[in-house]
Formats: C-alpha cells, structure tokens, sequence
C-alpha cells in the first residue's frame, strides 16, 4: 500500500488537521493512533474518500482519493455498525450490494452468506440488528465492508461502543482476515491490537503526525507526546 499526503489541512468550525506531509509506501496494515480530537478519525474519512480534503492531496495507491474509481475500491466500518435496523444481517449486504453493484439477487445472496459465514454468523443472517448483540452486529458491519471485494478496509474505532468480552469478539474477527490479501487501515485505541495487527503506526497530536514507524515505537518512544500517550493507554 501506498499513502501520500500533500499539504493537506481540513476544517470543520476550526482546522483539525495542518498542513500535512508524508509519504508510506510498502506496508498493508496501517495503525492510526491517538487521544481524541488529535484528527485521526478525520484524516482516515479523508483517506476513504468519505469526506474531501479542505486544502491539499490525498493519494493511496496513486489513486485520488477523490476519485470514484478509487472509491470503488474502498469499504468502511464505522463507529457504530450503521446497519439497517429494519432489514436482517442478511438483507444488509444484498441490498449494498444489489443498489451499488447492480449485482443480481441470487448472487449477491451467495456472496452476503459467504461474508457472514466468514464472520462466524451463519446462524443469524435472517435476524435483525437489534436481535443479535453487539459484537455480531459490528461484524456483520464487517462482512458487508468485505463483500463489495474492496481492495482497501478502513475501520474506525470499531470497538468503540463495545464492552471487553464484544471488543475481544470483533477484533478477532478482524485478525482472521489477514489471509484474504486486503490493506487496512484503522484507527483504535485498543494498544494490544495495534501491537498485532498493524505493521506500521501512525500516531498523531493536535492533528499533526508527530511519530510514525513500525509498531516496536509503542515500546520505546521518541517523542514526549508518544511516551505520554503510552503511558496514559497501559
């Protein structure tokens, strides 16, 4: 994978982001980590092509992320699940896939139950949201991400509204998806799973890059802002 940034800065009310520059080439899991507020939820909906940048260029993989080819190839999990609470896990993933993929319905049945077997939740594909718990719906989340075959998986804090027992539940089923040849990149303040996951951090501060590398930074970082984070996450 492939992640260049070029002079780019983002504002909402204020700006969250400052002129930032950086250039990752070769990793296929990519950490970004941080307190809140530090910009790292904004700067992965910026790489997804979800939000565009106020000022500046986003590359990944020598695509704009502005273009829709580029999105084409790209799945998202959010914070909360954002599944349809009225259609079942099932419906979920067809209906994705049937509106934005012009897949047929048989087919796109065959690949939903494909994706949900995959997450372990063949016996709750007829089942709505709000019947099955928390972590099963975060990873039907997941398996609607994965059925559009994306080349590219963002996840953004998606444990973050999970108990210990679910975000041990979800996170595992994320590391089961090393095998199919997809790059992540995610933010999470799970330091645990960083340490497995990822193979390069990207660590942020009143939305700056501050530190970045391979995840062995966690355990001997260099700058004052990293050590204090790490502290405070142990």
């Amino acid at each position: 994978m492939k992640i260049e940034l070029k002079n780019l800065s983002h504002s909402y009310d204020v700006e969250v982001l400052h002129d930032l520059n950086f250039i990752l080439e070769n990793y296929n899991s990519v950490a970004i980590i941080g307190v809140s507020g530090s910009g790292k939820s904004t700067l992965i909906r910026l790489m997804s092509g979800l939000e565009d940048p106020t000022t500046g260029e986003l590359f990944v993989d020598d695509y704009s992320v502005k273009d829709p080819v580029y999105r084409k190839k790209v799945g998202f999990v959010f914070q909360s699940h954002n599944l349809f609470p009225h259609l079942t896990l099932k419906r979920n993933i067809t209906l994705v896939l049937e509106k934005t993929r012009d897949i047929e319905k048989e087919r796109a049945e065959e690949i939903a139950l494909k994706y949900l077997k995959l997450l372990h939740l063949e016996d709750q594909v007829d089942k709505l949201p709000r019947n099955v718990s928390g972590g099963q719906a975060q990873r039907a989340s997941i398996a609607r991400a994965l059925s559009i075959d994306p080349e590219v998986i963002f996840l953004d804090e998606p444990t973050s509204s999970l108990d210990p027992i679910l975000t041990h539940e979800v996170l595992t089923a994320v590391e089961e998806l090393r095998d199919l040849g997809k790059q992540f990149i995610f933010v999470t303040h799970v330091m645990s799973f960083v340490k497995d996951f990822a193979d390069y951090v990207i660590f942020m501060d009143q939305g700056n890059i501050v530190e970045h590398g391979v995840p062995s930074i966690l355990d001997n970082p260099s700058s004052e802002e990293l050590k204090q984070f790490m502290h405070r996450v142990r």
